[in-house]
């Protein structure tokens, strides 16, 4: 949905409500963020983007109960492949290229900071989770993608309860050169920028980064900080509107994932071995600060960013 708008009647408080507990009266985090649990990408080529993510390190670890949904994993990271046939998140089509299609952000409380979101303004997306699957709290995020709601990952993770682990696969695959979540990279309409910064404030209690603090080779756009009960759990958005002279003709949506490591080059390197290849021109090459890898399946792509944890 690409014409979001912060508007109380689409979150009406309900007569009788308990009251917020007393933890979600931190301004700085209200709803008690603490990072990325997944990123979840929509597709009908489920066994080709997942060639993609061997490349970057990843690996497949489990299999959902009930629907064509795969789990890969390396270190703390988790990225889900939905291709179940009812996914109806912009890559539903077999000839459409994958696209994200849900994040999932760890809270001290789902239940909660669900509440709270609708109150402010986001709008609820109905769940209808089938026997022995978890109701995973979600609001409408870009381009019809999804904003989920997770408290259940530290002694274990909402996976245990939906995924069956793939037998003889190390369910905890150590990452590649230290990879974790830095951030995501979202494409806005020209003069959005506004609309979506007040979104993501008012929601999450985002703050916008000032211009001089850059991260990575592709510094572009506007960079918003997502609060985190621990620090190393911390991530960043980039908004990104198209050039002056054009209009992305593929509308608003999550373009790309951001992933930190201790040396890039390093990083390069080890992933290279594994299959995977970069941006080099003059203009994007990899180097100390950041790198790029080339775009797969015509909409697939990663960027790496010096981020010590």
């Amino acid at each position: 949905m690409n014409e979001l708008l912060l508007d109380a009647a689409h979150g009406p408080a309900t007569p009788g409500r308990e009251p917020e507990q007393p933890s979600f009266s931190d301004e700085a985090n209200p709803l008690g963020l603490n990072g990325i649990e997944f990123i979840e990408y929509a597709t009908a080529r489920p066994q080709a983007l997942g060639q993609v993510l061997e490349c970057m390190g990843f690996r497949p670890v489990a299999r959902h109960r009930s629907r064509e949904v795969l789990l890969y994993r390396q270190g703390g990271l988790n990225i889900v492949i939905n291709a179940h046939p009812v996914a109806d998140r912009a890559a539903d089509a077999a000839d459409e290229p994958p696209a994200i299609s849900a994040i999932a952000l760890r809270v001290r409380d789902a239940r909660a900071a669900h509440r709270l979101v609708l109150e402010r303004g986001g709008w609820e997306v109905p769940t209808q989770p089938e026997a022995m699957e978890l109701n995973i709290p979600a609001i409408h995020g870009v381009g019809g993608s999804r904003i989920h709601f997770v408290d259940r990952y530290r002694e274990f993770s909402i996976v245990d309860v939906d995924f069956v682990p793939i037998p003889s696969v190390d369910p905890q695959p150590p990452a590649v050169a230290g990879l974790h979540f830095f951030g995501v990279v979202q494409y806005i309409g020209r003069g959005r920028s506004a609309d979506w910064i007040a979104f993501y404030r008012t929601l999450f209690g985002m703050t916008a980064i000032p211009d001089e603090e850059r991260f990575g080779i592709l510094p572009a756009g506007t960079l918003l900080r997502a609060p985190a009960l621990e620090p190393e759990n911390g991530f960043l958005l980039q908004l990104i509107e198209p050039p002056k002279e054009s209009d992305d003709p593929a509308g608003e949506r999550l373009q790309r994932i951001g992933l930190g490591v201790p040396d890039v080059l390093a990083a390069v390197q080890a992933l290279r071995a594994l299959g995977m290849q970069f941006v080099e021109t003059a203009a994007t090459h990899s180097g100390q600060r950041g790198a790029l890898t080339k775009t797969y399946l015509g909409s697939v792509m990663f960027e790496l960013v010096h981020h010590e944890r």
